[in-house]
């Protein structure tokens, strides 16, 4: 699957797309291939608050359980409680339905750090 162009990736497999001052967040396809099949998916609830840097959350599958990381900091303002009876998305439309939050943030500077998708794919790829 290719890469979208239109977000920014961590070292660790979250991606990040801006929409005004709504980060959305998700992992990468990479990320749920290495999972392989995603059987839960904790996430913060709606109002919560997330500190740019911090764990927010896990992804478990049958081979492991790994944290999740935001880039942003602000307010959680919609979870995608889909997850909860259909963490499986995750793995078939990470890009897609398979979103896990968007923050409300005033600060977008860190995803200026971020790898973009060619520098995603280059890193994937090694």
């Amino acid at each position: 699957m290719a890469v979208p162009k239109d977000r920014k990736y961590s070292q660790t497999h979250e991606w990040f797309k801006v929409d005004g001052e709504v980060v959305s967040v998700g992992i990468s396809q990479f990320a749920a291939d290495e999972l392989t099949d995603i059987t839960f998916v904790d996430l913060p609830g709606a109002g919560d608050t997330i500190e740019a840097g911090s764990y927010f959350g896990e992804v478990e599958s049958v081979k492991a359980t790994s944290e999740l990381y935001s880039a942003v900091g602000g307010e959680v303002v919609d979870v995608n409680e889909r997850l909860n009876d259909e963490p499986e998305l995750v793995n078939t439309d990470p890009f897609g339905d398979g979103w896990m939050v968007k923050i409300r943030t005033a600060d977008l500077g860190p995803l200026e750090k971020m790898l973009d998708g060619p520098a995603y794919d280059k890193m994937i790829a090694e």
